[in-house]
C-alpha cells in the first residue's frame, strides 16, 4: 500500500485535499473509515493531544491497523495539534504516520528549532511532519455566538513562512489565513484570506504542501479556490462533533430507557460518514486511491 507522501504528492499534482477526519473514539473513526471505503478515497483520520490521550496512542495505531486491513483502504494517522515535544515522540514511536508539530505560541526560531529536533527523532522512519507558522484562531469544538474577528498579527507572513521552510523544512506547512477552530454561529465562517494564501505561495514555491485547518464551516467556494492555490489536507473536527453529538442526544431522547450501546450509537456513527461523505466529495477526493 502506497504511503502518506505519495498521497500528498498525488493531491498536489492532480488538485484535490486530503480530509483529515479527527475522532476520539472508535465509532467516529468507523463511520470515517465506512465512508472512505465507499468512496474509494485514501483518508487522514486525526486526534489531537487531548484526543489522543482519552483514546490511547497505541491503541489508535492498532485500531487503525485493523480497519486498514479489513476495509483494504489506505488509512493514516495524525497527531493534530502536538505541541509537547516529548509527547509528539511517543506519537511517532507508537505507529503514527504524521505528526504536527504547532509551535505557532513561540518564537520563530524557537518554533524552528523544536521542529528540527523533532526532525532527528523521526530519522529514517517513515513519518511526514506538518509544522505551523501563524496562529489559527480560537479553541477547537467551541461553537460561536459572536461574530469572530480576525486578528492580521495572526495570519502567517509570507517572509516567516519563506524562513520557517528554509531553516526547519517541514514535510507540510500550516497556515493562518483567516481559518479558525470551530463555526460561527450562522453556520458558515468569515472568508479565507485567499490573497494572503497566494503571497505565501509566491515566497515559500509551489511545491510545498498546505494545510488547511478549521475546515467545518468554511464557505465551499473558498474551499475550491484554496485548493487550486496547493491545499493538499484539510482538517475537519467540528462539525463531526456536532454530527455526533447531536444525532447521540436524539437517540438517547427517543428512548430513555435504552441502555443498549449498540443501538443507541448506530445513528451517531453514520452521522460522521454522512459529513465524511460530503468533505471527499468537496474536497475531490473521490476515487483516488
Amino acid at each position: 500500500m502506497k504511503n502518506l507522501k505519495h498521497y500528498f504528492q498525488k493531491a498536489q499534482k492532480e488538485g484535490w485535499a486530503m480530509a483529515q477526519i479527527n475522532f476520539s473514539e472508535l465509532n467516529q473513526m468507523k463511520g470515517a473509515c465506512a465512508c472512505a471505503k465507499e468512496m474509494n478515497s485514501p483518508i487522514l483520520l486525526g486526534t489531537s493531544e487531548s484526543e489522543s490521550k482519552f483514546f490511547g496512542l497505541e491503541e489508535a495505531v492498532a485500531l487503525r491497523n485493523v480497519l486498514q486491513k479489513r476495509l483494504a483502504i489506505p488509512i493514516f494517522l495524525n497527531l493534530d495539534h502536538g505541541k509537547d515535544v516529548e509527547y509528539i515522540r511517543k506519537a511517532i514511536d507508537a505507529g503514527y504516520d504524521m505528526v504536527h508539530y504547532d509551535g505557532s505560541k513561540h518564537p520563530l526560531t524557537e518554533n524552528i528549532k523544536n521542529l528540527r529536533t523533532l526532525k532527528k527523532h523521526i530519522g529514517w522512519k517513515d513519518v511526514l511532519i506538518e509544522g505551523e507558522v501563524g496562529r489559527i484562531g480560537n479553541e477547537s469544538s467551541r461553537l460561536y455566538n459572536e461574530k469572530f474577528m480576525i486578528n492580521e498579527d495572526d495570519l502567517t507572513k509570507p517572509e516567516e513562512a519563506q524562513k520557517y521552510m528554509n531553516d526547519a523544512k517541514p514535510d507540510l506547512l500550516a497556515v493562518s489565513i483567516g481559518n479558525f477552530h470551530g463555526i460561527e454561529a450562522s453556520g458558515i465562517d468569515p472568508n479565507l484570506r485567499l490573497d494572503r494564501l497566494d503571497e505565501i505561495r509566491e515566497k515559500i514555491g509551489k511545491n510545498v504542501p498546505i494545510v488547511l485547518h478549521g475546515g467545518s464551516g468554511t464557505p465551499e467556494d473558498d474551499i475550491r479556490n484554496a485548493i487550486k492555490r496547493g491545499i493538499v489536507k484539510i482538517n475537519v473536527n467540528t462539525e463531526v462533533r456536532l454530527a455526533f453529538t447531536g444525532n447521540l442526544r436524539r437517540a438517547l431522547s427517543a428512548d430513555p430507557e435504552e441502555i443498549v450501546p449498540y443501538k443507541y450509537l448506530v445513528e451517531p456513527q453514520k452521522s460522521v460518514s454522512r459529513v465524511t461523505k460530503a468533505k471527499i466529495k468537496l474536497f475531490g477526493s473521490e476515487g483516488k486511491i
